[in-house]
């Protein structure tokens, strides 16, 4: 058992420096994604328009715990057959494992028992979930030798392959690591495209999207009577402020030419995006109506980044920025979903019709 639990504490750990590092390469803000996480044990109080240290923190916290609970089960509860495994085994479980344990958290534990926390599963898409837990899943193999005493183990095969095992998962974090400067510099590894003329479109706009609902939500997390409602437009300021970044980033990077600023042509022909009046509507709505305005007018306004986002997504564009757009297209749709109190199976089935289609 004590190599279960050293290989749960490496493999939880070794996640979520994975997790930390390559976010940005798949379009995701790090800080979001974990106060995300921390929301599940700490619910709205952990959302807020900057993600704090303490938020952070408990997230990443409640990340290695699940992960390291994942370990024990799999060389604990099932040690009698997995003990037993060659490193090499170990390593071809280790997607039907991360299928599971990543499946049974976003579609069970979390939202439905013993959390009953939607914001899981309606916020981040399955395949986020399970690329962390095939990080985690594929250190496993380091078992054979993580199962003897320091400095003790035996010098056969198994513990030879595991031992260029964790050294092949050091150069992984090392490469990660070194990308990940790269990126933070402002020179993110180069477009793949067949469409750059989109793509610059799309990024123009969604930026463009984003500001408009950006100022809708800092209106929301100010006025509105709803804590939940509150919270969640904390969280819309932070994920939209973070895509931003990195559409910035990206869009330096990869193009010599500033970003243009949309056009008034433009901005009408965009899906969702609200005209003057509408913006008037939210902020001179009295208190007491303030929530079913700002909730009907966001819900519009995500409908069209939904639409935008969709469309990118089937687009021949740069692999990230349609990735990207595929979480953008989940997350505003869960975020219509919690807006409106979905709970329980009926989060499980938007969110998993949401992973699937543009559904508004």
């Amino acid at each position: 058992m004590a190599g279960g639990r050293s290989a749960g504490l490496l493999s939880s750990t070794f996640s979520t420096l994975v997790s930390q590092l390559a976010a940005a390469q798949l379009g995701r803000d790090a800080a979001v994604d974990w106060i995300t996480v921390a929301a599940i044990p700490g619910r709205d109080a952990m959302l807020s328009a900057s993600p704090s240290v303490h938020a952070v923190a408990l997230g990443i916290a409640f990340h290695q715990w699940a992960d390291f609970s994942w370990a024990l089960v799999f060389f604990g509860l099932f040690g009698r057959w997995t003990s037993r495994l060659a490193p090499g085994t170990l390593f071809w479980l280790a997607i039907p494992w991360a299928v599971f344990t990543s499946a049974t958290e976003w579609f069970g534990l979390v939202p439905l028992f013993p959390f009953f926390q939607p914001i899981f599963a309606l916020q981040q898409p399955y395949w986020i979930g399970f690329l962390v837990h095939l990080s985690s899943a594929l250190i496993y193999p380091l078992f054979a030798w993580l199962r003897w005493p320091l400095g003790r183990a035996p010098t056969i095969p198994a513990v030879r392959f595991a031992k260029r095992w964790a050294a092949g998962a050091l150069l992984v974090l090392a490469t990660f690591g070194l990308v990940s400067v790269i990126d933070g510099l402002g020179w993110p590894l180069p477009i793949l495209s067949r469409d750059v003329a989109g793509d610059q479109r799309y990024i123009r706009h969604m930026v463009t999207h984003h500001e408009q609902g950006i100022e809708l939500a800092k209106l929301g997390q100010q006025r509105a009577q709803d804590p939940h409602l509150r919270a969640l437009a904390a969280l819309m300021v932070a994920s939209q402020q973070g895509e931003n970044r990195i559409f910035d980033r990206w869009w330096r990077g990869w193009f010599s030419e500033p970003m243009a600023l949309c056009s008034s042509e433009e901005r009408a022909a965009m899906p969702g995006y609200l005209t003057s009046a509408q913006m008037a509507d939210a902020r001179n709505a009295v208190d007491g109506e303030f929530d079913a305005v700002v909730i009907r007018l966001m819900s519009l306004h995500h409908a069209g980044a939904v639409q935008m986002a969709d469309n990118q997504w089937h687009s021949s564009g740069d692999p990230r920025l349609r990735l990207m757009a595929h979480a953008i297209r989940h997350e505003q749709q869960g975020e219509i979903a919690l807006m409106n109190h979905v709970t329980g199976i009926e989060a499980v089935r938007q969110a998993t019709r949401n992973m699937l289609a543009n559904n508004l």
